[in-house]
């Protein structure tokens, strides 16, 4: 965290671990919002980071509601009285996006306004610098190359064990997140396999839904026809509600008599 910082404000030349808080959401809850990353420093800064590999722009909406909840658990941790007329201290929000995708458009800053209001002013305004890495050694530039390390291997070996451990290799040899790597290889490579667990069963869980999509919409469009028979021979006169049911197993008599009765009442 502490790198972190000095990669954006190389200019603190004084800043210690100490100074720094990690503010990050964390939520128990599937539905509740957690961010990446968020700390303080000291009382001056609020700075929140995301990683996208996927450009979106909807990344900037969400980093306005981390704001508002890590905004909203401040006030709320030294007990502001925002209803006071006394005004209350703030520390200054900062906005970064880490992106690690391949895009030859690469601007330094997306804004709400810009993306959601054609760039017209109004009460709201929201931007996040966007931060793609560089060819030097800081953090920000190692977290990058090692999400390029790890997507190369993961194309070779797949999501398995062995895309990770070779990510680790290559990334220690290469001197990228190199300590980092020598002290945490175990948790690193426990936190990744989870990760592979979780992708699996969210896929699993969508391919699910899926097919059970298909199968719904599936049985609705033979239950349509079915109705649609039944109709057209109502309406020919020559067949009774048992008769139909012959025809159209797959809808009940009382529902054919309930189609007929439709039909009576607009005529």
């Amino acid at each position: 965290m502490l790198q972190l910082y000095k990669t954006l404000h190389p200019d603190d030349k004084y800043a210690t671990e100490e100074d720094l808080k990690d503010i990050t959401i964390k939520n128990i809850l599937v539905n509740g919002i957690y961010n990446d990353l968020g700390f303080m420093v000291g009382d001056r800064f609020i700075v929140l980071v995301e990683a996208q590999s996927t450009w979106s722009m909807n990344i900037i909406i969400r980093a306005l509601m981390y704001l508002a909840q890590t905004y909203h658990d401040y006030f709320e941790k030294y007990d502001a009285n925002l209803y006071g007329s006394k005004k209350v201290g703030m520390p200054i929000p900062e906005l970064y996006v880490i992106y690690t995708g391949d895009r030859k458009d690469k601007p330094e800053f997306i804004r709400l306004s810009q993306e959601f209001f054609e760039g017209k002013e109004c009460a709201l305004e929201v931007r996040l610098k966007v931060l793609y890495g560089g060819q030097g050694m800081d953090i920000i530039s190692q977290y990058v190359a090692f999400t390029k390390v790890y997507n190369k291997q993961v194309k070779l070996h797949g999501r398995t064990r062995q895309a990770i451990l070779e990510t680790i290799r290559i990334c220690k040899d290469q001197d990228v997140l190199k300590q980092y790597l020598l002290r945490r290889e175990k948790e690193v490579v426990s936190i990744m396999m989870a990760l592979f667990d979780e992708e699996r069963i969210i896929h699993t869980y969508v391919e699910s839904e899926k097919r059970e999509a298909a199968k719904q919409a599936s049985e609705q469009a033979a239950r349509n026809e079915a109705i649609e028979t039944a109709t057209n021979m109502l309406k020919s006169g020559k067949f009774s509600p048992t008769e139909i049911k012959m025809y159209v197993p797959r809808l009940s008599v009382e529902e054919i008599r309930k189609i007929q009765e439709d039909l009576l009442d607009r005529s």
